[in-house]
């Protein structure tokens, strides 16, 4: 058996080292290879790319690195086609795995599109072209296949692994503990993004706003977890600017325990919105696109949804705050995480919704991923279709 994956960014390669776990228990002698990153290479993986190949973000991001994605995915669909795998499974990074997916289809590999593009917020007639690149698509959340069904494209809910990897009352005495924080200081958690590129937009209004926050409330703790090295390399650019290095605590990765161990979450718009819900914490959300991206976004109307935030959208209601674009200044920020830490009884209101949420989510999904796919595997091969 010869599973291509190909999965984009940290988020992409923990749910690929995830699904390969469980696929071995199907298929132990099964050979994996494509573009990940260190976890599934520590799962055996065949790295023949890093996945930092493909973390670009934004429409006019996209188009910067444009010859280099195209070169790239030219000669993947060449090797996995020489390779001849059993199946592709592309995870996330639509922009470039689709165009591969839709490429092998062609040929007679078998596809599957593993994390469902936003279609719930903005470009559903995405939903209808989904079905010429992936023979299945497999959803973290329930909102999802719906959607998908009424463009006639097979779609299954499989749960989302954060849900798993969260209990359903985090222990925050004990994630102070793990990050050597007194139990009764107010704490702040700083996640202002995962990409460099999402730093340099709203790094600077987070630790603003944190300051804002430590001069309304004196003694608050603010750590900020750091998701690679280029992402602390450019936020201490910024805490130097402003003269605040040493004022937040940064750390190394651990951000579920950073979460946890906070009273109030300050975040990007994104997954970690997601990690927030489910370490049960009260959040103020916050994102700035690219000011042309944004522009795009706006003048073809391609934003559907009025809820941009994860923890809103699939409550159907507007739990959290959220700040967009102009929106996101550190003022407004402050001013909404304040309004957290002066009145706990709202936060109180929020934990029967997140603790449904949670609820919906948690499908085992990694084992649930994998039984899509083998389901698919046991089913006759596909003929190969010739290019439209």
């Amino acid at each position: 058996m010869r599973i291509a994956i190909v999965a984009g960014e940290v988020s992409g390669d923990a749910l690929g080292a995830g699904l390969i776990r469980a696929l071995r228990e199907r298929y132990p002698a099964a050979q994996f290879a494509g573009i990940g990153g260190p976890a599934m290479s520590d799962a055996r993986f065949d790295v023949w790319w890093p996945s930092e190949r493909l973390s670009v973000m934004g429409i006019f991001e996209v188009l910067r690195h444009l010859p280099e994605l195209l070169k790239l995915r030219s000669e993947l669909v060449e090797r996995v086609a020489a390779w001849k795998p059993d199946v592709y499974v592309g995870i996330d990074a639509p922009d470039f795995n689709l165009g591969v997916e839709r490429r092998l289809k062609q040929r007679g590999i078998r596809t599957v599109h593993y994390v469902s593009p936003s279609i719930w917020a903005w470009r559903e007639s995405r939903a209808a072209k989904m079905g010429l690149s992936a023979d299945r698509v497999l959803c973290l959340f329930p909102i999802e296949p719906p959607i998908y069904a009424r463009h006639g494209v097979e779609a299954r809910f499989v749960g989302h692994p954060l849900a798993d990897a969260f209990a359903p009352r985090p222990d925050r005495a004990a994630a102070r503990r793990a990050l050597d924080l007194a139990e009764g200081v107010r704490v702040l958690a700083l996640l202002p993004g995962s990409r460099v590129g999402e730093i340099e937009r709203i790094g600077e209004a987070f630790v603003v706003a944190a300051q804002h926050v430590s001069h309304a409330l004196p003694g608050t703790l603010v750590v900020a977890p750091m998701a690679s090295h280029a992402c602390r390399e450019a936020f201490t650019a910024i805490l130097d600017r402003h003269q605040l290095r040493g004022r937040i605590e940064m750390l190394e990765g651990r951000a579920h325990e950073a979460m946890i161990a906070s009273d109030v979450v300050l975040v990007a718009s994104g997954t970690a919105t997601l990690e927030a819900l489910l370490a049960k914490r009260p959040m103020v959300v916050g994102y700035r696109l690219n000011p042309l991206t944004a522009f795009v976004v706006r003048a073809f109307g391609l934003l559907k949804t009025e809820r941009f935030s994860l923890p809103n959208a699939l409550a159907g209601e507007d739990l959290v705050p959220e700040l967009m674009q102009e929106k996101c200044t550190p003022e407004a920020l402050a001013d909404a995480v304040l309004k957290w830490f002066r009145e706990p009884h709202l936060a109180d209101k929020l934990l029967p919704k997140y603790v449904q949420i949670h609820a919906a989510l948690k499908k085992d999904a990694n084992r649930e991923a994998a039984a899509a796919i083998v389901e698919l595997l046991e089913q006759p091969a596909p003929a190969p279709k010739a290019a439209p």
